[in-house]
């Protein structure tokens, strides 16, 4: 009876201990299922700085933790896949269009993601947008849609190039003139 008793003492008290146990891991750390229900959290770089960046692990996270990936920066209004349509942040344009990213939202001058990245001659990114519902037919506060944006000659547009160029150069955006104006028909031809 006495090792009976010990027997059933014995299996009781492993049976506590495996229970209470986190396989896998040791004293501190979390088992596959807690971290599971653990809500992942945003990163401290914001959206936009995480976009302008190209840090594809920061949009990572704030995709996870359901971040607003519409939110629209206070100068001009744009969401991060219109500033990713700028800077031609082709991984990151396409990680918030799969996200969900609104691919119709229109910043403070009525221009789109794909008004953006047609004008900026960004192909991937102007397939991704078509392919994900982007209406071609929206109109930017000047009156253009984007296929209208990419149909004159290179030369009549030239001067809104040279403009994108002298804002945004410091900020980083590169402007090949001449892949523009070989690609600026490709992308009217994807637009129609």
């Amino acid at each position: 009876m006495k090792t009976l008793t010990t027997v059933i003492l014995a299996t009781i008290l492993l049976s506590i201990i495996a229970c209470n146990s986190k396989p896998g891991s040791s004293d501190g750390e979390k088992n596959q299922h807690e971290k599971a229900l653990e809500t992942p959290k945003a990163p401290a770089m914001d959206i936009h700085a995480a976009t302008f960046m190209g840090d594809m692990d920061a949009i990572r996270q704030h995709i996870a933790a359901g971040s607003d990936l519409d939110l629209r920066e206070p100068s001009m209004g744009s969401t991060p896949l219109i500033s990713a349509s700028v800077f031609g942040k082709t991984e990151v344009a396409l990680a918030l269009i799969d996200a969900g990213a609104d691919v119709n939202l229109q910043n403070n001058e009525g221009s789109t993601a794909l008004t953006t990245a047609a004008f900026l001659c960004r192909v991937e990114i102007v397939e991704a947008l078509l392919e994900n519902g982007a209406d071609k037919e929206l109109r930017t506060n000047a009156g253009s849609n984007a296929l209208e944006s990419v149909s004159g000659s290179f030369e009549d547009v030239r001067f809104i190039y040279d403009i994108f160029a002298r804002d945004l150069g410091p900020l980083g955006l590169k402007l090949d003139y001449k892949r523009l104006e070989e690609t600026r028909p490709v992308i009217a031809e994807m637009l129609r």
